[in-house]
């Protein structure tokens, strides 16, 4: 099984590891620092080096129990030792977007404390959740909007950890996603912004100063109890 070398560091931006599986241009390694497309996240791109030669990651995903990093053409082979590189640029936008997606999510909370997450994606430009909320309307969004900013300016430490799965279950708080409870996961991983728990298995920026201005671009009628908002981070 590969290690996913992200959850513990998500500024690891290179890392070495050895092919322990090919698939024509695909290939598994035992370990890696690539983030592995999920969540609404979508995975990382980025270059492996195996001696002179170099691979570009065009996907990483999850196939068949394997974790596969799609390349631009096979070559590597099953015991090669590869040096990977991501491309930090892109996974540090996305790190600030899938950041300010926790900060809205508090913010949308804090008017609406019922709400839970429906849905979401995550892009470079625009991204987008969707919530729980019968009603939203222009002046609601600015406050929502003004309010991450408030939780964004205030710079808070932003803490990744585990916590074992009945400890986790004690803070209904943590599972904000509607309908979604992990299944037979012995430990949780989570993000905390100030005593907020979210349980999230994606890369995100070390305080919430980094995220830069949040700015909800549009919301969006999906339905009887269902809002979306699209935002990017300036």
């Amino acid at each position: 099984m590969t290690e996913l070398l992200y959850l513990k560091d998500c500024y690891l931006k290179e890392f070495e590891a050895f092919v322990t599986d090919v698939w024509g241009s695909r290939v598994e390694l035992d370990k890696t620092a690539f983030y592995v497309h999920g969540g609404g996240q979508p995975s990382d791109t980025g270059t492996l080096f195996s001696g002179e030669l170099s691979f570009k990651v065009l996907e990483v995903k999850r196939d068949q129990g394997k974790i596969w990093h799609i390349l631009d053409s096979g070559g590597l082979k099953k015991g090669d030792k590869v040096k990977g590189k991501i491309d930090w640029a892109r996974r540090y936008k996305l790190m600030r977007m899938h950041t300010a997606a926790h900060i809205l999510t508090k913010a949308v909370q804090s008017f609406y404390p019922q709400a839970l997450v429906t849905g979401g994606q995550l892009d470079l430009e625009e991204s987008r959740d969707d919530y729980s909320i019968g009603e939203i309307n222009e002046e609601s969004v600015k406050m929502i909007e003004e309010k991450a900013n408030e939780i964004v300016r205030a710079n808070l430490p932003v803490e990744i950890g585990e916590m074992p799965r009945q400890e986790a279950l004690k803070i209904p708080s943590i599972f904000k996603l509607r309908d979604v409870m992990p299944k037979n996961i012995p430990m949780i991983r989570y993000v905390k912004i100030g005593n907020d728990h979210n349980a999230c298995g994606g890369t995100h920026v070390s305080t919430t100063g980094e995220v830069g201005r949040i700015e909800i671009t549009r919301a969006i009628n999906k339905g009887k109890d269902n809002k979306r908002l699209y935002f990017r981070v300036q």
